[in-house]
């Protein structure tokens, strides 16, 4: 049994110029392409989000990888306008050497309390051990993912273009979801705002949420 913590990878972009590239979209309704200048995105990007204008945003995406518990990519799958690749417990056996043979779990760092920490890790701990089990006598990954709960770790990958990311991080960065979603949505937001300002700055999260138990960001290659 493995006790892991989330992270959060963001394939590499370029804030300003996603924004200047939806800009230029945008202008196709105006035929005001002799407009654009270095900066004119700010103005015309935040116009048409006052406006309510919003699916210009549509035209730009960003792809992101994410692990954390089984828990949380049940939340966000619910968003429609997404694409999602999750790691599938039918197909994965965790006790093969692919995996460590042993299963590997989300650290819970928001329960505080020692003892309810430790009710939960003995949970896991039984579910690894009867998750081999099964297998030792036969069992096919298919029934033994019936012991797996929400807490195990999972990587999934997840696209969305810039109006739905712009919608998701709205809704899944307060204090209204579970913490497990905070803890990589509020990161994610933090990095929108520093790329694309114009875009994301009017969005709030839960400023109250310990930043100890934001997931690691990296930026990466896909």
């Amino acid at each position: 049994m493995r006790i892991v913590e989330p992270w959060i990878k963001v394939e590499k972009i370029d804030g300003k110029q996603i924004m200047k590239r939806i800009e230029r979209a945008c202008r196709t309704c105006y035929r005001s392409e002799g407009k654009i200048t270095e900066d004119s995105y700010k103005n015309l990007i935040k116009n048409c989000i006052t406006r309510g204008h919003e699916s210009v945003l549509e035209h730009e995406k960003v792809t992101v990888r994410i692990y954390d518990d089984l828990g949380s990519y049940k939340d966000l799958t619910r968003h429609r306008f997404a694409s999602f690749s999750v790691e599938s417990t039918r197909y994965c056996s965790y006790d093969k050497d692919k995996f460590g043979n042993e299963i590997a779990f989300m650290n819970p760092i928001y329960i505080e309390d020692k003892e309810m920490y430790e009710l939960w890790k003995d949970t896991m701990q039984k579910i690894e051990e009867n998750y081999v089990k099964m297998k030792e006598l036969g069992a096919t990954t298919d029934m033994c993912r019936e012991l797996l709960p929400h807490s195990i770790a999972a990587e999934y990958t997840m696209t969305a273009n810039i109006r739905e990311w712009k919608h998701v991080l709205s809704l899944r960065a307060n204090d209204h979801v579970h913490p497990s979603i905070r803890q990589v949505m509020i990161p994610l937001l933090k990095y929108f705002k520093e790329q694309m300002p114009e875009i994301f700055d009017e969005i709030e999260y839960d400023e109250d949420f310990n930043p100890d138990y934001y997931a690691k960001l990296s930026i990466e290659e896909f």
